[in-house]
């Protein structure tokens, strides 16, 4: 008696199909000290199935959603302000302005100065990050502000950048 088989192209192994055989006692040889007349099921292994179909499942379907909520996540529209143009203006004037830092502000990525405290210190806002290819994103410290540190026994100003906040500067003149 021959088994039904997968064909050789099957890729998982869960699709190769299990023989099962049937042994039934007759009643002649039985006693009557067994349980049960019932058929007993045994494993058969396939042995004409090739190596190859025994690959590596394919991964779940809740993986193919996953791309396609990246794809909503990333194109969804981030600004749903219709003042975003008027935000990007009023902060545009301010890109090239003499600052003065009024808060007190630490920062500790210079590498000369650690732990620098830039209350009283003049910069230049260099850049308003609170705007990306005219949609409002979330920076919570959206000005740079470029600053040159003068060091004892150094020819050169240290120069450095610090990101601040609107509240944090006020303006002091032009550049």
């Amino acid at each position: 008696m021959q088994f039904p088989t997968r064909p050789p192209t099957s890729p998982s192994p869960m699709a190769t199909t299990v023989a099962t055989a049937t042994a039934v006692a007759s009643p002649s040889t039985s006693n009557s000290s067994s349980p049960s007349l019932l058929p007993r099921r045994r494993f058969i292994p396939p042995s004409s199935t090739p190596a190859r179909c025994r690959l590596l499942p394919t991964p779940p379907r809740w993986r193919a959603g996953l791309h396609t909520a990246r794809r909503v996540a990333v194109g969804s529209d981030v600004s749903s302000s219709p003042d975003a143009a008027a935000e990007e203006a009023a902060a545009a004037s301010k890109v090239g302005k003499r600052v003065r830092v009024t808060a007190p502000v630490r920062v500790h990525h210079v590498a000369k100065a650690p732990g620098l405290d830039l209350r009283g210190m003049e910069g230049v806002v260099k850049q308003y990050v609170g705007m990306c290819k005219g949609k409002r994103i979330t920076a919570n410290l959206p000005f740079k502000v470029e600053f040159e540190l003068k060091l004892d026994g150094q020819d050169k100003p240290v120069r450095f950048i610090a990101h601040l906040r609107e509240q944090e500067f006020e303006i002091v003149g032009d550049e």
